[in-house]
């Protein structure tokens, strides 16, 4: 492991010097090529040389041992060491995870569907909930939200919305909320107070660039039609709605939210990149899952993943046994705990892995 991250100091400080070269600068897209790289070898470095003051510090401690020392600062020393101790399996935990397999996705923005599923109305209504956390979620994250299509219900639910979450680490903090979500609280129409249990499915896919997903025009049929439901005149009786269908897999998005027609194909070519791209994420991890099924990475949409359970404000996720109180904040996107709780266990299973 030593002379792994010792290869990956030397390639960090040969790009710092890139990066700084004035003839490498002049070409932009290198340049930020090369940044990028030499940000992605941040942590890991920094947690290297952070273990090598550490066993030096142990080292030079150790060798003050061997001199005739007063009882008192010996037991000092002796102190010092055992915290050095334990500050080196820290680090060598924490630089294990580090050198974990990235996934390529991490970093990329995230396309989130929510739709409403058994419970009617209820479950429309808990779809417009779940909207609103990862809305919630994001701006405490700093990230950019945009809707790219929603079906809304009079009760000011979602049949089904579909949006973007533009950020750094949207897809690594986000990717593992896929699956069904189930909720259980006395509806307000409820007149007997009788608690109704009702379910939405999240898909998180990680947003395709071109680059990522190679489209032939010709496999895709485009249809125009009139937008429905509000939007106003000119949205309801011009042509401005689009209907993508990509021949080869079947896959179909449209987009009606814009009234401009070129605006609203953009929007669906990118809900379309990101659902081909998932699709294809989908197959490998079936294959994987042949010889290892992660604990919280299935991305299967039809497991049920949490519950949310308002008489008890509790929050329980079902895959790795984590109950929280707090559902009121949860729903306000004070969402942290759940999330990191999902890394940790992911990390952890990772970790078994490769020691296996």
């Amino acid at each position: 492991m030593l002379d792994k991250l010792q290869a990956l100091e030397d390639k960090y400080e040969q790009l710092e010097a890139q990066v700084s070269d004035p003839e490498i600068i002049a070409d932009r897209v290198k340049w930020q090529q090369l940044v990028k790289a030499h940000s992605d070898l941040g942590d890991v470095v920094q947690a290297f040389r952070e273990y090598k003051k550490v066993l030096s510090g142990i080292e030079d401690s150790k060798a003050m041992l061997e001199d005739k020392l007063e009882p008192d600062f010996k037991e000092m020393v002796e102190l010092e060491i055992d915290e050095l101790e334990e500050k080196k399996v820290e680090l060598e935990n924490k630089l294990k995870v580090l050198l974990l397999p990235k996934d390529p996705n991490d970093d990329k923005n995230v396309v989130v569907e929510i739709r409403g599923g058994t419970g009617g109305d209820e479950a429309a209504l808990f779809a417009g909930d779940l909207f609103r956390m990862y809305s919630r979620y994001a701006e405490r994250k700093g990230w950019r939200i945009e809707v790219m299509e929603a079906n809304e219900t009079d009760l000011g639910g979602f049949k089904e919305v579909t949006f973007v979450i533009e950020g750094k680490g949207a897809y690594s903090n986000l990717k593992f909320e896929s699956g069904a979500h189930r909720v259980q609280r006395v509806p307000a129409t409820e007149s007997g107070g009788r608690i109704h249990t009702s379910a939405a499915t999240v898909a998180v896919m990680p947003e395709a660039e071109e680059v990522d997903i190679d489209i032939n025009p010709n496999d895709i049929r485009i249809d125009l039609f009139c937008a429905s439901g509000p939007g106003g005149q000119c949205v309801n009786t011009t042509q401005s709605a689009v209907r993508l269908t990509h021949i080869p897999t079947g896959t179909v998005v449209s987009c009606q939210d814009e009234k401009s027609q070129h605006k609203n194909k953009d929007k669906a070519m990118r809900v379309l990149r990101a659902r081909i791209l998932d699709k294809a994420i989908e197959e490998q991890q079936k294959a994987i899952a042949g010889t290892r099924k992660s604990l919280v990475g299935s991305g299967d949409r039809s497991e049920r993943i949490r519950t949310y359970n308002f008489p008890q404000n509790r929050v329980t996720d079902h895959r790795i046994g984590l109950t929280l109180h707090r559902l009121e904040y949860i729903l306000q996107g004070d969402m942290d705990e759940i999330i990191e709780a999902l890394i940790t266990t992911d990390q952890a299973e990772r970790l078994k892995a490769v020691e296996e």
